[in-house]
This record gives structure tokens, sequence and C-alpha cells, in this order.
């Protein structure tokens, strides 16, 4: 059951991350509250503090906002992939976390194999 809710977890953290990196970059001035990508307070503090002005034109470039949103893009994929492979990964987790079937298993897989005879 612990495995399921990560694995939910994780699905929904990656959805929240995916839409928020994907979508704010590109979001109006002022819609809900919300500053400009690069004019907001913090990215303002952090010019002034290291004495570079330039990073406020540079975050506030369209390299850097198609970055951004290609990065939250990436987050979306790796959801969706994870609800695609629900049952695999669950499964994994499982496996990992459950000490008796990790106790059954040998800890030695070369132990498995032939060994070559040295002399031949």
């Amino acid at each position: 059951m612990s495995a399921k809710l990560s694995v939910i977890f994780y699905i929904i953290l990656c959805l929240e991350i995916g839409i928020f990196l994907t979508v704010l970059p590109w979001w109006p001035h002022g819609m809900w509250g919300i500053s400009d990508w690069g004019n907001n307070y913090f990215l303002l503090y952090a010019a002034r503090t290291t004495g570079i002005q330039g990073i406020q034109t540079v975050v506030a470039s369209g390299w850097v906002r198609g970055a951004v949103s290609g990065v939250g893009i990436l987050n979306l994929g790796i959801a969706f992939w994870e609800i695609f492979n629900f049952k695999k990964t669950v499964r994994a987790l499982q496996s990992q976390t459950d000490p008796a079937k990790n106790a059954a298993r040998p800890s030695d897989h070369l132990s498995d194999n032939e060994r070559r005879d040295e002399n031949s």
C-alpha cells in the first residue's frame, strides 16, 4: 500500500511541477497577482545583491523561458510515463522494500555464472 501511495504522490508532484514550470514563464503580467517573469522582487534582489544587473535581462529572455518550459514538459513526460507504467513501478518498489523477498535472493550474482578454467 505504501508503494502505491508513494508512486501516486510522485505522479502528482511531477504533474504539479510540470504544469507550473511550463506555464509560469509565459504567464501574462498581473494576472491573478503574479508579477512578470523577468521583473519580480526576488530577481531584482538577486541582481542587486550580486551586483550583476544583467541577470534580469538574461532571465527575462525567451531562451531561458523556453529552457524552463522544457524542464516543465520533461516533468510532465515523467508523470505520464509513471501513469502508464504504474503497476511495474509499484512492483519494483515493493520488491526493494520487502525484506522477506530480499533475504531469499542470493546476494552474490556472480556465483550463478560458470567460471572458466584458468588452466585452459
